[in-house]
């Protein structure tokens, strides 16, 4: 008997660790005003944003993210961008969480966030750099190794992507919401675009694939230009 106890807790010691914090969660709560915000976190391999929006209209809050590592139950992010304070770029900071399959807590903030996604099915799923443009036929590429940055991060089912500067500070810009990947067309569901709130609630479009590591999609921008996008997995 004391034999199957010991088992027992050795395979719930087993199945506790094997608890991945990869994909997509999401809190939904109350701000000082009495406005109804949704907080969308999304975690890739090493990289991490979250985002709050007001779940009515889709009006822009906040973002912040960057790298993130996870020892035990205590997490280690190093800031890339944060629109609610520029002098957090570059400071690490570590915190406790308590992670279920269902549930992501951070109990020194009270928060709790429940999952929307595990990466799945994730043909995308992961973090993404812009690495260049496709114009009248001629690919025009860029340097993905400086501070500037365009970055895509996308779970299961969620995605967002974020341009900014690690050097400056500067943060240009930010867009998320839901995708769907069906028949080589990628589609977009935008729920909070930092630019133009009006965006919210517009899908775009996207014919897609993944040749020699880069992913290329060509359509039209949220403005109505014509745009070829290639992207690289950011390692």
């Amino acid at each position: 008997m004391k034999k199957f106890f010991l088992f027992l807790i050795v395979l719930y010691s087993l199945s506790a660790s094997s608890q991945s914090i990869i994909g997509a969660w999401e809190r939904n709560h109350i701000s000082e005003d009495g406005e109804k915000l949704r907080s969308i976190v999304i975690f890739a391999e090493g990289y991490q944003v979250i985002s709050i929006y007001k779940s009515k209209s889709g009006e822009f809050v906040s973002s912040n993210g960057g790298t993130w590592k996870l020892n035990g139950n205590m997490m280690t992010e190093k800031v890339e961008f944060d629109t609610g304070n520029a002098e957090r770029v570059g400071e690490v900071v570590t915190f406790e969480v308590e992670l279920t399959d269902s549930s992501l807590s951070i109990p020194e903030s009270n928060w709790t966030f429940y999952r929307i996604d595990s990466g799945s099915p994730g043909e995308l799923q992961g973090a993404w750099l812009m690495a260049g443009r496709v114009r009248d036929g001629n690919r025009r590429m860029r340097d993905t190794s400086g501070p500037r940055k365009t970055m895509k991060i996308l779970s299961g089912k969620r995605f967002q992507w974020i341009a900014y500067n690690t050097e400056t500070k500067r943060f240009m810009g930010t867009g998320g919401g839901t995708y769907s990947t069906i028949g080589g067309i990628y589609t977009e569901n935008i729920e909070f675009f930092s630019r133009d709130n009006s965006k919210a609630g517009l899908s775009l479009e996207f014919t897609y694939s993944i040749e020699n590591n880069e992913w290329n999609h060509s359509g039209y921008s949220s403005k109505g230009d014509p745009m070829h996008e290639i992207w690289i997995r950011r390692e």
